[in-house]
């Protein structure tokens, strides 16, 4: 395998519900220690694309493959397996479960042994507020608090650094700064830095042009589930990104009319 075998590809995936095309021969190389920004807006099958490469779809036509290997997910505990750890929005977490046991949910760490074994509480919320501090939230000292006690900035570093912890190859975050305000998506866009610097291949999904050109090092847009373009960091211009996801095509058609309505020629960008 070559230094520039992508930890995880897809090649010409297809993925059809009935008679609906959700994605179109999509093809995508994520290689560790970088960050791909997939792009696109509502209704572009970034959630397919997303669901493809956590294992909750399987894809139509086409082929996964991870370090240059086709594979083939038939449930999202294969993925897992495979090294691929998903955060949505909220950070998949529970509201009213303490730190600890919704850190180590599904891989509880016990003592005893036998019929006599149970959770080990001081470990995991030893390691949680560990980890917690280690990304920097300072201010979680006790692993017994409630997750909804958490701010949804810090549930999105929690769900990170549960996925860190556990050895993600590729960690796929979707639109993690959506619902934040300024500071704390500053802050998960600094976390998704340390996630790349530590080697792991981050794909992060979002339709903010502003964060993904801060944090990004390689870039897709998807339009109606199709690959509209795909490019390095520095080949494209803001402006050229949130055009070509609006749809540069239907933008010119917008501009042109409501010229005609004005009875105006000027451009709504003048």
């Amino acid at each position: 395998m070559s230094e520039s075998t992508p930890y995880m590809a897809i090649e010409n995936v297809s993925k059809i519900f009935g008679s609906y095309e959700a994605l179109s021969d999509v093809s995508l190389d994520i290689h560790a220690g970088q960050v791909l920004c997939l792009l696109g807006d509502n209704g572009a099958g970034k959630s397919t694309l997303i669901k493809v490469l956590s294992g909750f779809h399987e894809p139509t036509s086409g082929t996964v493959k991870i370090n240059g290997k086709p594979v083939q997910f038939k449930s999202p505990r294969d993925a897992t397996a495979a090294g691929i750890s998903t955060v949505h929005q909220f950070g998949g977490t529970f509201p009213l479960m303490s730190l600890g046991r919704s850190f180590f949910t599904g891989v509880e760490p016990t003592k005893g042994w036998g019929p006599f074994k149970y959770f080990d509480k001081k470990f995991a919320n030893k390691v949680v507020v560990e980890q917690m501090q280690e990304m920097g939230i300072t201010r979680v000292t006790d692993g017994d608090r409630f997750v909804g006690s958490l701010s949804g900035g810090e549930r999105q570093v929690s769900a990170i650094a549960r996925a860190v912890y556990f050895g993600a190859k590729v960690l796929i975050l979707d639109e993690p700064t959506a619902a934040l305000g300024v500071k704390e998506a500053a802050h998960v866009l600094r976390i998704i830095m340390q996630a790349k610097h530590r080697g792991i291949a981050v794909v992060l999904v979002t339709h903010n042009v502003s964060h993904a050109l801060t944090v990004g090092d390689h870039f897709a847009v998807l339009i109606r589930g199709e690959k509209a373009d795909d490019f390095a960091k520095g080949q494209r211009t803001r402006e050229e990104i949130t055009d070509l996801m609006a749809g540069g095509e239907a933008m010119a058609e917008l501009e042109a009319e409501l010229a005609s309505l004005t009875g105006s020629g000027d451009s709504i960008h003048d």
